[in-house]
């Protein structure tokens, strides 16, 4: 008898201890960072962001760096980058929502606007 309260005791102690455990994998639609900003998918990602908003606003910007990334699954993944880049000779730094479904070919430039200070 005692050996069954002792079980049940450990069984009720390790449920209890995963209750409070932290989560580590991540939530489906949240955003998480990139780990490795140099992937070269990462980097045609941005390129893309980069390319698309010079045929929309006729800007000639050209990649520098990916300074800060974000992924988010949502039907498809939402690339949230940070980019530096150059126009003409000055360095400025934007935000990039580029959403890519790579098995249908799609990727659309969401929004790409200026970050004021430092990303």
């Amino acid at each position: 008898m005692r050996l069954l309260i002792l079980a049940v005791a450990a069984v009720l102690l390790l449920q209890v201890s995963a209750a409070g455990a932290v989560r580590t994998e991540p939530l489906l639609g949240g955003w998480h960072p990139i780990k490795n900003l140099s992937d070269p998918y990462v980097r045609e990602i941005a390129q893309f962001a980069v390319k698309a908003r010079n045929d929309q606003a006729k800007t000639g910007l050209v990649l520098e760096k990916v300074v800060k990334g974000e992924t988010q699954v949502v039907a498809g993944t939402n690339y949230r980058l940070v980019v530096e880049v150059k126009d003409g000779t000055n360095k400025k730094s934007f935000e990039a929502l580029v959403w890519d479904k790579p098995w249908e070919h799609s990727r659309r430039l969401s929004s790409f606007k200026a970050v004021k200070g430092k990303p």
